[in-house]
């Protein structure tokens, strides 16, 4: 390998060069993949000092809760019984919390191998490549700093409704001759997201203890809401709408597949269970630790979310209940309990200030570990020595949080946000199989590619069908011919490519079973989604693409060029060797 050729940016004239090799760097990088033992060693050092091992599975339990329980059920509930699934919107949420276990499994299993700060990124970059990698960090950090800046925005109007004032309207400030949608000022959000970096700068551990007693805090106030609902509510309401001539009666009003489209809309509020995965460097016992953290905390979820939803079906009926605000609107017009509306408020920005700090959290990580692959600059990877946290990443990422909160109104781009996050999921539920059945060198990657391939052309075509087609037997036939072609390609794939690594520590059970209904899953609220959200998609992933062509593939080319590797494992070398990990990275069987 060519040693000190120097940047590809330290002039016009060198990157003139750089681009007209850009067909072959592209060949050379897109598809490069590092080993489990270079993420826990070389690349690790490159951030400098390490991250303090101090979190353990409360912590991440905590951390999950933190990270789910935000807003999000407090406005998914009434659309999806409103419009999709009826009082069965508790099943909904059971078959939501299931997908996500799901998800959660095939996350665990990477984690506990590979207990760094990457999450997905580094998951995909050991299994897929460099360039897998790179689409779905820059899914996941457009995800985080999106959904962050909505969410800030969205505590001004829930403080609003704790504390009784119209804040929306008295504290955005609107500037007129800006397009709608960008012309209301909001300083608190601002202020909310600047003091959540700052936290974050400061201690990881810290962080998470100002996370337990938010969230604790919040959960006493869930706990209050059910409570209130199940005592003033009405068993009848499950099966009696308030029109029954316009609206049909029972449990399932909607059908089975009512059921299905409202656990698509609900899920969302499932979304930041991943955040936990890129705290895996700060955890003193990952092969325990993570495990109770990520499942243990979507469980607890799954069950706080079906209460609420039996709660709230109880309370009104579901052709009664309010859209935008169920909750606070099922006793806002109730004489002596309005006061319950106030608290439900409360509780709501307890919601959003944990899930703000632990998605701060996850997103700082997740750019950190994108640095120290230099598909972006290497300096959003330090590690301060005093802190031990990535602050240069929690700081940029902070600021342009910030910028995106002070004046945009984000309702265009939540789906963009859904569409993005799924996608994630999707791929990390593709790279356990494959990871799990090919070892380079060792096996042939063509039975297990062709097996997830088909896989997920039999979900999509499923999908389709549950969309599109016309309610009838020739549906019926087509939906289950998809189900019978997606079993008997598990069974024989299952049968005739044996597991070429097993993992040490922890493994996702049932073998290929659940990480392929993980797929289908996703691939099926992929569905659920709308049109303008793929166009979206479309173009900020056309957006990415460019990015990396322009810029990330030539910086990684230079950092494998100069000789970084080799400068970086001087120090590496002096680290103890890692436990479960052959130098060429492979697992212990």
């Amino acid at each position: 390998m060519e040693q000190g050729t120097g940047s590809s940016f330290s002039s016009l004239r060198a990157y003139g060069r750089a681009l007209a090799q850009t067909p072959r760097r592209l060949a050379r990088r897109a598809g490069s993949v590092t080993t489990t033992y270079e993420e826990m060693s070389q690349v690790k050092a490159r951030s400098g000092p390490d991250m303090q091992r101090a979190l353990r599975w409360p912590d991440l339990v905590g951390l999950g809760l933190g990270g789910m329980v935000g807003a999000g059920v407090f406005v998914a509930t009434g659309r999806a019984a409103s419009h999709h699934a009826g009082p069965a919107v508790v099943l909904s949420y059971a078959i939501a919390g299931l997908c996500a276990l799901l998800s959660a499994f095939c996350y665990t299993e990477f984690a506990v191998d590979m207990p760094v700060a990457g999450g997905a990124f580094s998951y995909l970059r050991v299994t897929f490549g460099e360039f897998a990698a790179y689409m779905t960090g820059a899914n996941l950090v457009m995800e985080y700093v999106f959904s962050n800046a909505a969410v800030a925005r969205s505590f001004t109007a829930y403080l609003g409704t704790a504390i009784g004032v119209a804040t929306t309207h008295k504290w955005r400030i609107t500037v007129a001759g800006l397009p709608k949608g960008f012309n209301q000022i909001d300083f608190l959000a601002v202020g909310v997201v600047l003091v959540i970096s700052l936290c974050i700068c400061y201690s990881t551990k810290e962080s998470s203890v100002l996370n337990m007693v938010l969230t604790a805090i919040h959960i006493l106030f869930i706990f209050f809401i059910i409570v209130v609902g199940f005592w003033r509510g009405d068993a009848r309401n499950f099966t009696h709408p308030a029109d029954p001539a316009a609206h049909a009666g029972g449990f399932l009003p909607y059908g089975v597949a009512g059921v299905f489209n409202g656990a698509a809309m609900v899920y969302l509020s499932y979304i930041g269970y991943d955040a936990v995965s890129t705290m895996a460097e700060e955890v003193k016992d990952p092969a325990r630790d993570i495990p109770i953290g990520v499942s243990g905390s979507v469980a607890v979820v799954t069950v706080l979310y079906c209460l609420m939803a039996a709660s709230m079906s109880m309370l009104v009926p579901y052709d009664k209940m309010d859209t935008e605000s169920p909750f606070a609107s099922a006793f806002s017009g109730s004489d002596g309990w309005r006061w319950v509306s106030n608290v439900i408020g409360v509780g709501a920005s307890f919601g959003i200030l944990t899930s703000l700090v632990v998605s701060m959290l996850g997103q700082a990580r997740y750019l950190c570990v994108i640095g120290r692959s230099r598909v972006v600059p290497a300096w959003l990877a330090r590690v301060h020595p005093a802190t031990s946290t990535p602050v240069n990443a929690s700081a940029f990422l902070g600021v342009c949080t910030a910028a995106i909160a002070l004046f945009t109104d984000l309702d265009v781009l939540l789906n963009l946000v859904s569409i993005g996050t799924l996608f994630v999921f999707y791929m990390v539920a593709n790279a356990v199989v494959y990871r799990r059945y090919v070892a380079v060198g060792t096996t042939s990657p063509w039975p297990t590619a062709a097996f997830l391939a088909f896989f997920s052309v039999v979900s999509v075509v499923f999908t389709l069908v549950w969309r599109f087609a016309h309610p009838g037997k020739a549906k019926a036939v087509l939906l289950g011919g998809c189900t019978v072609c997606a079993a008997l390609a598990l069974q024989l794939f299952q049968f005739f490519v044996r597991q070429a690594r097993k993992p040490e520590f922890w493994g996702v059970p049932l073998m290929p079973w659940i990480p392929a209904a993980s797929i289908f899953l996703n691939v099926f609220l992929l569905g659920s989604l709308d049109g303008p959200s793929y166009l979206r998609f479309g173009s900020f992933s056309a957006v990415a693409v460019l990015a990396y062509v322009l810029y990330s593939v030539h910086a990684s080319f230079d950092a494998e060029e100069n000789g970084s590797l080799a400068v970086e494992m001087a120090d590496v070398g002096r680290q103890p060797h890692l436990e479960g990990a052959d130098q060429d990275g492979s697992l212990k069987v």
